[in-house]
């Protein structure tokens, strides 16, 4: 049971972090500022293996439609992927991947959108971002470098995910080490500086969920492990970068209520300073949002 007592104790804790201040960067022509608000990243996917039906588009002109909504709901952007991270999803080829992405990205960017686009394949990120794409959401460390001279020569910002293996459809069991958060540290200073020296300078950080490894399968491990992470977030954000944090379904607790979860999950993130909500749920996230202002 998470109890107020463990979130004095996580503050006093690591009250010194609690209060850094992060990089603030136009993506597109917006101006995020990342200190004074929170910003809202909406899903879309193109891939019919996807398992939360309401962001499944199959078509370049129901995206374009999904995306309109959202950012009239309260999306600063959104982030669009073709190839879905379960463990049961089909896997696609570079090509097969783009051809799904590139018509969407078009659209979007003629729509004034802004867009992410979630690969790991330095080709996919290229073609996306020559046809309008703000942001690559890098979710796999086999090609970081080639990635970030990519974003740099767009003026792209990244979201570098904490993966271990080389994509999150190629890991095994992940290793908390005897400090999550710390560890992720370690892993987060080693890419900045790979990144500043191929030019990025807009970054920021996605701790990862951790469903697709395969020790975090239970239910309650996993969540409770998302829980851990959410509330954390903010000592990461000494390191100067905003952190982005996707939120989960907790299918196993909130059964027929599973639209629910992401606000709950919101909750934690926001206690935990996250700059960057990528959600499915958008009118509800910016509710908790607006609401947690409020105090």
């Amino acid at each position: 049971m998470l109890t107020l007592e463990q979130l004095a104790r996580l503050y006093q804790t690591h009250s010194e972090s609690f209060h850094a201040t992060v990089a603030e960067f136009r993506i597109g022509a917006r101006l995020f500022e990342f200190n004074k608000r929170p910003a809202i990243m909406g899903v879309i996917n193109l891939s019919p293996d996807s398992w939360y039906r309401e962001s499944v588009c199959l078509t370049t002109e129901s995206a374009v439609r999904r995306a309109k909504v959202m950012v009239a709901q309260g999306a600063d952007l959104v982030d669009i992927g073709a190839e879905s991270t379960l463990l049961h999803a089909a896997r696609l080829d570079e090509a097969l991947q783009t051809s799904r992405l590139i018509p969407v990205v078009r659209a979007l960017r003629d729509a004034g959108v802004l867009v992410s686009v979630e690969t790991y394949q330095p080709s996919i990120a290229r073609a996306c971002l020559e046809a309008g794409a703000n942001v690559l959401n890098i979710t796999g460390t086999e090609h970081g470098p080639e990635l970030y001279r990519i974003a740099a020569a767009h003026d792209a910002a990244v979201i570098i995910c904490y993966v271990q293996g080389r994509n999150v459809r190629e890991v095994g069991n992940f290793d908390p080490g005897t400090d999550t958060i710390e560890s992720m540290r370690a892993y987060f200073t080693r890419e900045i500086e790979l990144a500043r020296n191929c030019g990025v300078t807009k970054i920021i950080f996605d701790p990862g969920l951790g469903f697709y490894y395969r020790n975090l399968q239970d239910s309650a491990l996993r969540v409770r492990y998302q829980m851990n992470i959410f509330l954390n977030a903010f000592r990461l954000r000494t390191l100067g970068y905003p952190i982005c944090n996707a939120l989960p379904h907790a299918f196993e607790y909130f059964g027929e209520e599973v639209r629910c979860a992401e606000p709950f999950f919101a909750v934690l993130a926001a206690l935990g300073r996250t700059d960057l909500f990528r959600t499915h749920e958008v009118p509800r996230i910016k509710a908790v949002l607006d609401t947690m202002g409020v105090f």
